[in-house]
């Protein structure tokens, strides 16, 4: 007969603030506001970058979007993020469209995350510049609820 699993309290404490030169002390405690350590190395990653990209996304112009430079990829290796996933416990998926509007998904290893968040012009100037962030916040709320 095997023993009941603890759950680690690490999981249920606050998520750390990030420490910046750039935040205030305030604008540190809003970015991690509400969010909370998880289990899972992937999850973890997905649930703080996608508060990283939404506060990214607010300080951009109407007429840009939000883009991943990835080492090793095509051109100028920049991707036109549409959304963001993982697959626990390790994995992160961004998914989205190279500058010549060829679909694109770079698999990323919690373990070697490195992401460029990048300012690139909309490609179609005449619709709204898309914004995932706010979208990303909402699935991690939903997956707390």
């Amino acid at each position: 007969m095997s023993k009941p699993v603890k759950a680690d309290p690490a999981m249920f404490a606050p998520c750390p603030k990030p420490v910046t030169s750039e935040k205030t002390p305030e604008e540190s405690a809003a970015l991690a506001e509400g969010l909370h350590q998880t289990d899972n190395p992937a999850e973890w990653a997905f649930v703080r970058l996608s508060r990283l990209i939404k506060e990214f996304e607010s300080r951009l112009d109407p007429d840009d979007e939000v883009g991943v430079r990835g080492v090793g990829m095509p051109g100028d290796g920049v991707l036109m993020i549409h959304d963001l996933g993982f697959w626990g416990p390790d994995l992160l998926m961004f998914f989205g469209r190279d500058p010549g509007g060829q679909p694109v998904t770079l698999l990323q290893h919690v373990s070697r995350l490195n992401v460029v968040l990048s300012a690139k012009p909309k490609p179609e100037p005449e619709k709204p510049a898309r914004r995932i962030g706010f979208r990303l916040d909402e699935m991690v709320r939903e997956k707390k609820g």
